[in-house]
């Protein structure tokens, strides 16, 4: 919106108003949507903080869970609706409100905290620690990434909608035969050269998987003060630079990446979310005083997993996000271990103290803050070492 009124200033007093050209830099741009939503999370936090305390929104603890925890029950939850306001105000504000790749992520990102607004608001209200059963919960996830899944398909291959709608009419009239091009490949990081081509179903089903799957695991890992939000930020960041990167022909093609037209306009996203979840940090560092809830893991994930399909860094996002990954695979190899054993022995056994894997080395004796800032730090090497795949190619 700002940069529509500068460049429309500008127009009308060149000669006075020239300054307003700055506008045109998406990283000035990005510096100040991380600014603007930071200081939307920390004028507002108390308040938000305050009202959510006078609705009763308090966090309910099941019973089953760490002892440890038990004194946590009542703390507003829910937080995340105020990354969520940061994100999309200061998005809205300094984004290129033509491009469609802002836009895909917004509603991605605002439809999965829809529906974790739901299953919040089911915990708090109806007073069900569960929230929503797993199969409504999968069904409108798997609903939203869907429809993205195969909107980006075509929309990463060409540059604008109009394109975009006529390959699909293509690949529908060649019999569903229609193949995609080069950039549309899976990248992979470190070689110059290697990348598998997908086709569009292979799209498609990646494309869904990234994105509901990255949804879910920060849902998993957002289970102790500050653990989820943090790495949220350093991948976002990151992501953030390959979109500058791949947006930027003259860089794309020195760093021998794709070149994906109005892709560089997604860093103005990764910085106001960098900034809307720093400021969340504030109040959710240790001890919380208010904690990020579905609304806000679900919504993060499935930004996060949007804007790596866009970029095609589907595999490095893994790789950063591999505390992400990690989680949700403790808890899956723990039911599937589980069951098995039940079925087998007549009695289920469990290979982790408890999972998510965050609460197994608390049952270890790691304190609630050992594990937090320890998962920090190796997202932080995780995060550097997908820089590094920028030149060493």
């Amino acid at each position: 919106m700002l940069l529509s009124l500068a460049q429309w200033l500008q127009t009308l007093y060149p000669e006075h108003l020239g300054f307003l050209r700055v506008f045109q830099y998406i990283t000035f741009r990005a510096v100040l949507a991380a600014m603007t939503a930071l200081l939307i999370g920390l004028m507002f936090g108390p308040w938000v903080i305050r009202r959510l305390a006078e609705l009763k929104i308090g966090q309910p603890v099941r019973g089953y869970g760490m002892q440890t925890h038990l004194a946590k029950s009542g703390t507003p939850t829910m937080g995340g609706v105020l990354i969520l306001i940061g994100i999309a105000v200061s998005t809205v504000l300094w984004f290129d409100w033509t491009n469609r790749f802002v836009w895909i992520v917004m509603l991605v990102t605002m439809g999965f905290g829809l529906i974790g607004w739901v299953d919040d608001w089911r915990k708090v209200v109806d007073k069900n620690p569960e929230g929503m059963r797993s199969r409504e919960k999968y069904f409108w996830q798997s609903v939203i990434g869907l429809i993205a899944a195969f909107y980006l398909t075509f929309a990463v291959s060409e540059s604008s909608n109009l394109r975009v709608l006529e390959l699909f009419v293509r690949w529908v009239q060649s019999g569903f035969s229609t193949g995609l091009p080069p950039k549309a490949d899976l990248m992979v990081p470190f070689f110059k050269t290697v990348s598998y081509p997908l086709g569009v179903w292979g799209f498609i089903i990646l494309t869904y998987l990234v994105i509901v799957g990255t949804s879910n695991a920060v849902n998993l890992t957002d289970g102790l003060d500050g653990l989820a939000i943090m790495p949220v930020v350093m991948v976002g960041a990151v992501l953030g630079l390959f979109a500058y990167v791949v947006g930027n022909a003259v860089f794309s093609r020195y760093l021998l990446m794709p070149y994906i037209p109005g892709a560089g306009e997604l860093l103005i996203f990764c910085a106001a979310m960098a900034g809307a979840g720093l400021a969340f940090l504030w109040f959710n560092t240790y001890p919380a005083q208010v904690f990020m809830g579905d609304v806000g893991a679900l919504a993060l994930g499935g930004g996060l997993g949007t804007i790596a399909v866009i970029v095609r860094q589907e595999i490095l996002l893994a790789i950063m996000g591999g505390i992400f990954v990690v989680e949700a695979l403790s808890v899956m190899v723990q039911v599937i271990y589980f069951k098995y054993t039940k079925k087998k022995y007549g009695e289920g056994r469990r290979i982790l103290r408890m999972a998510p894997l965050h609460h197994h080395f608390e049952k270890s004796g790691w304190t609630e803050t050992q594990v937090v800032v320890r998962f920090w730090i190796i997202t932080m090497l995780l995060c550097l070492f997908g820089l590094a795949s920028l030149k060493l190619r």
